[in-house]
């Protein structure tokens, strides 16, 4: 029986591929597509949206018949909603920052589309991530490791993933680079071949994070008071959703020197604002956490950690206060250290764990 891999095809170039390299390779491929996101007809937020809508699974459906596999689409629009919007809604009106993309790897993508894989006769899941897998001999652990291409390495957005669903996994192109991958694609006669990769959230392609949240929560937007450091109301904001830590523009303040955002009050609906060094910190407290390269880690160790998807590691001492929360501390200073936010902790390549940044 040859080994059944179902891909995740999100109508895009590094799906696609992945899909024809598990071909080439000699498994059994079956393509799988999310619908997460729809609109009405002539909507031009639905248009734009290039991941897990309408037309990305038509797109996952042509490159499906021109590699002669079956393909299956899955309506996830109830649960996204629920597991996804909900949670970011809910996050940013409770004054935090959060990463969606985050939440659906690990709770829709590689949570129910992998089990629904496994059911429908899947002995894996693939997708086109930039992130490579890797067993460890010595623990038996299923290893996280970024992904070849350093610009490309999505390693940081699943960090979630339990040994269960990476035992499940497979990503073809952690180990390829992204020029590549349109290379072969073209070569390979793939019609996505040069179709742009998504840049935004799928439910907000247009990046207006502010419109959004006004359309699904438009009771829970109220204005309050922008304070200094020494709790001086020096202006009003429209809704504390719109802000978040390091934001300068739309502050609307005349002030004799630039004003930043330094952190958000939720019990007092309050943005406070200061000079560039307030919003440096050394600390921070992770809730959350997920740990991938250990069973039980030690209570203290020293690796690197990035607080947002295009953040440099930098190298921090991790202090592990329970099983699911650890305390962080820099060797230097960073640079807006922001609630909601993912840290994740590398030791080189490997993803040793994460959690989410509270204050």
């Amino acid at each position: 029986m040859k080994h059944t891999v179902f891909v995740a095809m999100s109508g895009g170039v590094d799906s696609s591929l992945a899909a024809a390299l598990l071909l080439q390779q000699g498994y059994d491929v079956i393509g799988i597509t999310m619908r997460v996101w729809a609109g009405d007809e002539g909507d031009e937020l639905y248009a734009a949206s290039r991941c897990c809508s309408e037309r990305a699974a038509h797109d996952a459906g042509q490159v499906a018949a021109h590699l002669s596999i079956k393909h299956h689409v899955v309506n996830y629009l109830e649960p996204f909603r629920e597991l996804v919007i909900e949670d970011f809604v809910s996050r940013y009106l409770a004054g935090e920052t959060p990463n969606p993309c985050i939440r659906c790897n690990t709770y829709v993508k590689f949570g129910k589309l992998l089990d629904e894989s496994v059911a429908l006769g899947a002995d894996s899941l693939a997708s086109g991530h930039y992130a490579r897998l890797r067993r460890d001999d010595a623990t038996g652990r299923f290893l996280l490791l970024k992904g070849l291409d350093r610009d490309k390495d999505q390693s940081y957005a699943l960090y979630g993933l339990t040994q269960h669903q990476l035992s499940r996994l497979i990503f073809p192109l952690g180990d390829r680079r992204k020029q590549d991958t349109r290379r072969m694609a073209q070569e390979l006669s793939l019609g996505v071949a040069h179709k742009e990769d998504s840049q935004e959230i799928c439910f907000i392609p247009d990046g207006d994070y502010g419109a959004f949240l006004r359309r699904e929560a438009p009771d829970m937007m109220q204005s309050g008071p922008i304070l200094d450091l020494d709790g001086n109301e020096i202006g009003h904001h429209q809704g504390l959703a719109l802000y978040t830590v390091g934001q300068r523009k739309g502050l609307g303040i005349a002030a004799g020197q630039p004003l930043y955002v330094v952190r958000l009050d939720p019990e007092r609906n309050a943005v406070i604002v200061g000079p560039d060094p307030a919003v440096w910190g050394s600390r921070c407290l992770v809730k959350q956490v997920n740990w991938i390269a250990f069973d039980q880690p030690p209570q203290e160790l020293h690796a690197q950690v990035k607080i947002r998807y295009l953040h440099r590691a930098q190298d921090a001492t991790i202090q592990v206060t329970s099983h699911d929360a650890a305390q962080v501390r820099f060797d230097q200073p960073q640079r807006a250290i922001t609630p909601g936010q993912a840290a994740v902790f590398y030791d080189g390549d490997t993803v040793l764990g994460g959690g989410t940044i509270t204050v």
